[in-house]
C-alpha cells in the first residue's frame, strides 16, 4: 500500500512498502498518487535518529516489566543494581525488546552498537527491524534514551530521499531548534521500514 506521511509544514514522504517512493510537498505527491492514504502528523518529520549507546541501552540495561515495577521501579536499572539483578538470556532478551520500545518512543530508528554479546540481544534487534550502525570504543557522556540528553549533537539516519530505506520519525514541535530544546520525548510517531512502530495515543 501506498501512503503519504506529511508533517504540519506540508512536507511529506510517500512510502511504498519498506520504502520511499518519492520526497516533496504534501500538495505535489498527493496530487501524483490520488490513491495513496494520506497521514497528516502534527510538529516535523525528520530522518529518525541513531542512538549511540546501543551496547549500554540493550546489554547494559535492564528495562522494567511494568509488572514489576512494585520490586524494581520504572526505571531503566544500570550499573550495580543491573550486576545485582544478573539477568539470564531470557529476561535479557525480554528487557531488550522493552528497551527497544523506548527507544522508537524516542523517534530512534537505528542504534549504534560495538559488538553485541548476547544472542538474545542481536536477535531481539534484528526481529525489530531497528537499524545496526557499527562504532568503535564508548561514547562519551551520559546514557540516555534521548539522544538530546547525551551531552552530544543528536545523529540522524540517512537524508530521506527517494529509493531509500523508509526510517524516519515525527516530531511535536515547530522547527529542528525546537526539537534540539524540547527533545526526542517530543516524538509522535516513528516509522521503520515502511511500518509505524510507535505512535502516541
Amino acid at each position: 500500500m501506498l501512503t503519504i506521511h506529511a508533517d504540519s509544514r506540508g512536507r511529506a514522504l510517500a512510502v511504498k512498502g519498506a520504502w520511499i517512493d518519492a520526497a516533496g510537498t504534501l500538495e505535489e505527491l498527493a496530487a501524483a498518487r490520488p490513491r495513496a492514504r494520506v497521514r497528516q502528523w502534527p510538529g516535523i518529520l525528520t530522518p529518525g535518529l541513531v542512538s549511540l549507546y546501543g551496547d549500554e541501552l540493550l546489554e547494559e540495561t535492564y528495562h522494567p516489566d511494568p509488572r514489576e515495577a512494585g520490586a524494581l521501579g520504572t526505571e531503566p536499572l544500570t550499573g550495580a543494581a543491573f550486576a545485582a539483578l544478573a539477568p539470564d538470556a531470557a529476561r535479557l532478551a525480554a528487557s531488550a525488546r522493552r528497551g527497544i520500545q523506548r527507544l522508537l518512543r524516542h523517534g530512534t530508528v537505528a542504534v549504534a552498537c560495538g559488538e553485541l554479546r548476547s544472542r538474545a540481544v542481536r536477535d531481539a534487534v534484528r526481529r525489530s527491524g531497528i537499524g545496526i550502525v557499527g562504532r568503535s570504543g564508548r561514547p562519551e557522556g551520559p546514557v540516555s534514551l534521548d539522544p538530546y540528553a547525551c551531552g552530544r549533537p543528536a545523529v540522524f539516519a540517512d537524508p530521506r530521499q527517494s529509493g531509500s530505506a523508509a526510517r524516519f520519525a515525527v516530531f511535536d514541535v515547530p522547527d529542528e531548534a525546537a526539537l534540539a530544546v524540547r527533545g526526542a520525548a517530543t516524538c509522535v510517531a516513528t516509522v521503520v521500514e515502511g511500518r509505524i512502530t510507535y505512535r502516541r495515543r
